[in-house]
């Protein structure tokens, strides 16, 4: 069965545009043109994953994205934003509070398609062998795509999930930003090294005990971020 999208924008044009690229690369397609519409169509189709704007008539893209990670039963739904908002301030914000990747307007739909496909391969999809990653009080099972923090079960978004689980595959080793982003997620690309530290940020709200003082996740001053195996 082929994964379904759900494209939110205001912008008929673009609604267009991106399902025409989609539904060509082999993706069932929903679309929405106000927040309102999306928090609907969400609820009601519980989509593979969100390609949606900001800036919408309504709600916009940042309540959604509230929302749905505030959601048992959607917030695991991979989250890719676009807006005409170029400044890094705002790429921040929309990670911080949830989102897994960011674009900015003009952009490539061959790109929008390859991010698609790069989400989906992070969120979805059971692995060869069940594996459980421990270190302390974290317990990540891949193979059921799901965390416990000592003991209590902790949500993650898909990108969250695939930095936490590189780290735990690999104690100890002090990462490089772009590193930790290219062996996380498949790939990189100009500017995502500025936003993993608010992917990081979240994570360390989300697993430690203090995120002021970290236990976990230590960042190596001068190089990147490194999991402590002696946590």
């Amino acid at each position: 069965m082929a994964q379904r999208i759900l494209v939110v924008d205001d912008d008929r044009q673009i609604l267009r545009l991106i399902s025409s690229y989609l539904t060509q690369s082999g993706f069932t397609v929903l679309t929405a043109d106000s927040g309102d519409t999306a928090m609907h169509a969400l609820r009601r189709e519980k989509p593979d994953l969100v390609v949606l704007d900001v800036m919408l008539p309504g709600r916009d893209g940042w309540e959604i994205v509230r929302w749905l990670r505030s959601d048992p039963t959607l917030s695991a739904t991979p989250v890719l934003m676009l807006t005409a908002r170029v400044e890094d301030e705002d790429k921040i914000l929309g990670l911080e509070l949830g989102a897994d990747d960011y674009l900015t307007k003009p952009f490539n739909p061959r790109e929008v398609v390859a991010r698609v496909r790069a989400l989906l391969r992070r969120s979805g999809g059971p692995s060869v062998a069940a594996r459980v990653l421990q270190c302390g009080g974290l317990r990540l099972d891949v193979d059921g795509h799901s965390l416990q923090a000592e003991g209590a079960p902790v949500d993650l978004t898909p990108t969250e999930f695939a930095l936490l689980k590189t780290l735990l595959e690999n104690p100890n080793h002090a990462f490089t930003r772009a590193e930790l982003i290219e062996r996380a997620l498949g790939y990189s690309y100009e500017g995502f090294e500025r936003t993993l530290d608010s992917h990081i940020k979240n994570l360390r709200r989300k697993i430690e005990p203090d995120p002021a003082r970290p236990r976990y996740i230590e960042t190596v001053f001068g190089v990147g971020y490194r999991l402590r195996e002696e946590a």
